[in-house]
């Protein structure tokens, strides 16, 4: 049975994973890697990697879903787009565990439910807060939106650079990754996917 995009990730280990343990898998690595980590400058380095770890994926720990529970009553009659562009999101490669770093740009056409801009913007750092690849995110935001708030339609655009690919690899820094998600009118409507697209920085306007 295949696993839907929106089910929020389960991770067994976590429940019987110490802290203590974790700081020796970081003592393990830089260990592997040639370094000593008794010495003076690596001392605190184990502790401070985990602390590190539970900024970077504190997005398992989060609900996206029930970020946008709450409806805004009085507004339940605006049915304009509601766009949110320049979204800063920083992810981790779920294949190297280094930095992606980037952009995303959402927008959704509501349907008698307008949600708070702020939770458009804390769902999408919600899921970049996760071991990722760029095309999971990007469709989990929209359908996460999507499924929650039932609009007429969702559009999310995101613009980034993969530390995996610019400082290892193919050593090709500078490039962008662009990924799409179009939900609904968004993707049967042209006229209504150019506007949106229209209001996007150069870059993502390529996809035109």
């Amino acid at each position: 049975m295949t696993t839907s995009l929106l089910e929020r990730p389960i991770v067994a280990e976590a429940s019987v994973t110490t802290r203590a343990e974790a700081e020796a898998a970081v003592r393990t690595l830089i260990r592997w890697a040639g370094d000593n980590p008794d010495r003076e400058g690596l001392l605190g380095t184990p502790e401070r990697v985990v602390r590190a770890y539970e900024e970077f994926f504190a997005g398992y720990s989060q609900d996206a879903r029930g970020l946008l529970a709450t409806t805004f009553e009085e507004t339940a009659d605006y049915d304009e787009m509601v766009v949110l562009r320049g979204i800063r999101l920083e992810s981790h490669c779920e294949h190297h565990m280094v930095p992606i770093i980037g952009v995303a740009h959402v927008a959704y056409l509501p349907d008698r439910r307008v949600v708070g801009i702020s939770k458009l913007a804390r769902v999408v750092d919600v899921f970049s807060k996760r071991l990722q690849i760029q095309e999971k995110l990007t469709t989990q935001i929209a359908d996460t939106i999507d499924d929650v708030l039932k609009p007429r339609g969702v559009a999310v655009v995101i613009e980034a650079m993969h530390q995996c690919m610019t400082t290892r690899g193919v050593f090709k820094p500078g490039t962008v990754t662009v990924t799409s998600r179009m939900v609904g009118q968004f993707r049967t409507d042209p006229a209504t996917r150019r506007e949106f697209l229209s209001m996007l920085p150069r870059a993502s306007q390529a996809l035109q």
